[in-house]
């Protein structure tokens, strides 16, 4: 604690060090907060950045600040980490790098950093920047011409920045959601604390990729072609791929794409025992999402057990065992086992939050596109019942499933607390998610404004 103590001390000092101009300081900032510490600094770095805008709110000769704004690396830098912390810093500095006939300059495209922050700065626009929209444009097409002659380290970072548009499944299956974001606002419910930043990119990535699948099996695929990706899955091989349609190659390829990626990460931390329950949790996913798609097929409405059987397998089950994935060496392999070949009270209950809520929140949706029965119309059927006594009855077996999982975080014993968290978050998520309605498929109506407070909107003081 001493050690630890004298070096944020040492950071402190350096951060607050005086300059010439403040924005030298720019790259120690990102630094710290790329590193997830900078909650240990917090009033150090509005400091900093305090005494940045005002030196870009004064003419940039008077503030030294000259050779900064036509830099496009530093200038882009100064941009993202000031509209981060909330100041509503002008996009008008990026037309320094316009040529005459308004167009970004062809000398930018050799400046492959530069363009790498352009290209993160981007992302903080507001409506009306046109020429932030413009520089997102540039910047991506020029950023993936470059990738083949990048160092390793600078690959990486353009990489990691595009994945998710690198996949580009808004155009190549454009039947499917695209929830990046909303899978990341759900991974940050799960692992908000900095030392889970792994688990939580983990957790994020397979959420998106879920997405795309549930919406071949609820939307898009045909009862054939289902039973072809169900038995893909299951095998796990990427020579699988090749009795599959092609947008379903797509699909494909990117889930084992992401579990090597995975993989390599554990392996450097030694954990690799994880990936497989991660691998299996997914099969039991998609088996259960074959299985609701073979009672839509049969226009079958199953009874309670049978729906609620398998609705536990295609809730949060998989995202439970995934939870755990990243976690370090807390994660130990009889947790693995304990989220995973005996999912007791706790998993169950959360489990059940997140399928009933849905299913009250959604029903009404997806009946009308098409959807295998709900809990709600499988409790009307077996018992009789009208909407509003179904919506009832489930309500209180939600009531009743919070319960469970306060019993087990009071009694346990066995599992570590933190492990026991994710499975607490994840329930939490729901409830914030599916608040007033399906906000992950409205995620434009009813998500937007908590996504914005949360990642855009500085806090209140």
């Amino acid at each position: 604690m001493r050690r630890a103590q004298d070096l944020k001390e040492k950071v402190k000092m350096i951060i607050m060090a005086p300059v010439k101009k403040p924005s030298q300081k720019l790259d120690l900032i990102d630094d710290i907060q790329r590193l997830g510490v900078s909650h240990h600094f917090e009033n150090e770095i509005e400091e900093l950045l305090q005494q940045i805008h005002n030196s870009s709110s004064h003419d940039s000769t008077e503030s030294g600040d000259q050779e900064t704004d036509n830099e496009l690396y530093t200038a882009a830098l100064r941009f993202r980490l000031l509209r981060q912390q909330g100041y509503n810093i002008s996009c008008d500095i990026f037309n320094n790098f316009k040529d005459g006939d308004g167009n970004f300059k062809e000398s930018l495209v050799n400046d492959v950093v530069g363009l790498l922050s352009l290209y993160e700065a981007t992302h903080l626009r507001i409506h009306g920047e046109d020429i932030l929209d413009e520089a997102l444009t540039f910047t991506t097409t020029h950023l993936e011409s470059a990738t083949h002659r990048l160092s390793p380290i600078l690959l990486k970072q353009v990489t990691h920045a595009m994945w998710w548009k690198d996949l580009d499944f808004v155009n190549k299956l454009p039947f499917a959601r695209d929830r990046v974001v909303e899978s990341y606002f759900w991974a940050s419910g799960v692992h908000f604390e900095p030392q889970y930043y792994f688990a939580r990119r983990t957790l994020c990535k397979v959420t998106a990729l879920l997405v795309i699948i549930d919406d071949i099996y609820d939307v898009y695929g045909t009862h054939e072609e289902l039973e072809l990706f169900t038995e893909a899955v299951e095998r796990w091989d990427i020579s699988a791929m090749d009795h599959l349609p092609e947008y379903m190659k797509i699909c494909y390829q990117a889930l084992l794409d992401v579990y090597v990626e995975i993989e390599e990460n554990l392996a450097n931390e030694g954990n690799l025992y994880s990936i497989h329950y991660a691998r299996e949790a997914m099969k039991v996913q998609v088996r259960a999402y074959f299985r609701e798609a073979k009672w839509l097929h049969q226009k079958y409405t199953p009874t309670m057990d049978e729906y609620m059987s398998a609705a536990l397998d295609t809730s949060y089950f998989m995202m439970a065992t995934t939870s755990f994935v990243g976690m370090g060496d807390i994660a130990t392999k009889d947790s693995m086992d304990w989220v995973f070949n005996d999912p007791t009270k706790m998993v169950k209950a959360a489990s059940l939050i997140g399928r009933l809520i849905d299913d009250i929140k959604s029903h009404q949706f997806e009946q009308k596109r098409g959807h295998v029965a709900s809990a709600v119309e499988c409790c009307m059927k077996e018992y009789g019942a009208t909407e509003e006594e179904a919506n009832v009855e489930l309500s209180k077996q939600v009531n009743n499933a919070w319960k469970d999982i306060n019993e087990t975080c009071i009694q346990n014993t066995t599992i570590p607390m933190p492990l026991l968290l994710r499975i607490l978050n994840l329930a939490r998520a729901i409830e914030v998610i599916y608040k007033h309605d399906d906000g992950f498929t409205h995620a434009g109506i009813f998500l937007k404004d908590s996504v914005v407070s949360l990642f855009v909107e500085p806090v209140p003081l």
